[in-house]
């Protein structure tokens, strides 16, 4: 598993990391049951600490995209639900485009260009 993290980013890098592997979820290249590295392995590729792998886990599974079992690993889990807090972010978001003047037209172009790019990549 190929994750490239930019250091010089505001994201904190255990974050850059769980968005990563959500967008791999997302887009099919990671399915349910997958079996993720293990935190000591995350890390030594990503070349981070392991405290801030196993963070991206707990981050993880907090948000309901892995599973974590001592003995099996982290693998991941389907269906995740959507919580309140995500959609108040979208929200936040349409709120932005539309201040930036932006039109529901444009809006919806714009969504439709990146759902498109989402599910239709092979």
């Amino acid at each position: 598993m190929l994750i490239e993290i930019d250091l010089n980013a505001k994201t904190p890098i255990y974050r850059q990391i769980a968005d990563k592997i959500i967008a791999m979820i997302g887009n099919g290249d990671l399915k349910e049951g997958d079996k993720l590295p293990s935190v000591r392995n995350l890390a030594d590729v990503c070349g981070i600490n392991p405290m801030t792998a196993n963070k991206s886990y707990k981050i993880l599974e907090e948000e309901g995209f892995v599973d974590i079992q001592k003995r099996s690993g982290v693998r991941v889990k389907a269906n995740s639900q959507v919580k309140d807090e995500d959609l108040v972010d979208l929200r936040q978001i349409l709120l932005k485009l539309f201040a930036s003047g932006m039109n529901g037209d444009q809006i919806q172009e714009l969504v439709g260009k990146y759902l498109e790019e989402i599910c239709y990549t092979d």
